[in-house]
């Protein structure tokens, strides 16, 4: 009894410390995003406001990803890999905000933050397959399935396409800077950006709906083992 209390507060100290530091990491990309969206807010500057809306976007991905992530595989020990992959993730988020009026310079970024991402989530694996060993009840075997199937369809094919694209649109402007910046058709890449972003954060929120009962239930297993 006295092992199973220290491992549910050693527990709870591991996702105090991850849900700090997910929050102060982007608190500090909002403030980046804030500030070069004062720049770009003006009417007559129209055309760049689709970045703001998925520079947001992308932090509430972010920030509900990992809200997910820590309760239902985060537990004691502390993994420090894992939460350099969000530091980093961060930085080069907080470097994508501040191109919101250069649209070369944010899809190349664009394009760096999801390979970033696409490494943290097979990094991740290792996490998911610590806590399918702890076998501590069928509902926990649930909860690792679910899990597993949502890190493997990142894997395969959300984060690739976040890559791919951002990538490919990089390369479009690069290529054809006449048609895309001086005619401004980097506006319609944009609001693919945020037509993604804003589809990957629906399936955020309905995955997660559809793992509540299946949590709750776990939680309870791990409490009672």
């Amino acid at each position: 009894m006295k092992n199973s209390e220290s491992r549910r507060e050693l527990d709870s100290v591991v996702v105090g410390v991850e849900l700090t530091l997910i929050s102060i990491i982007q608190g500090v990309a909002l403030t980046f995003l804030i500030e070069s969206a004062r720049e770009v807010i003006s009417p007559n500057e129209k055309i760049y406001w689709p970045y703001i809306a998925a520079g947001l976007l992308v932090i509430f991905v972010f920030w509900s990803r990992s809200v997910l992530h820590i309760i239902t595989v985060i537990r004691w020990p502390l993994e420090f890999g894992h939460n350099f992959f969000y530091v980093g993730c961060a930085f080069v988020e907080a470097l994508l905000f501040t191109r919101l009026h250069h649209p070369k310079g944010w899809f190349a970024l664009g394009a760096v933050f999801g390979a970033i991402g696409w490494l943290l989530f097979v990094y991740d694996l290792r996490l998911i397959r610590t806590r399918a060993e702890e076998r501590t009840g069928p509902m926990n075997e649930r909860l690792i399935v679910a899990v597993r199937r949502d890190q493997y369809l990142n894997i395969l094919l959300l984060l690739p396409g976040v890559f791919v694209y951002n990538l490919a649109c990089f390369l479009c402007i690069r290529a054809r800077p006449d048609i895309f910046l001086e005619g401004q058709k980097h506006f319609w890449l944009a609001c693919g950006d945020l037509l993604g972003f804003a589809a990957y954060l629906w399936y955020v929120l309905r995955y997660f709906k559809q793992l509540i009962p299946v949590l709750s239930a776990a939680r309870e297993e791990w409490h009672a083992g």
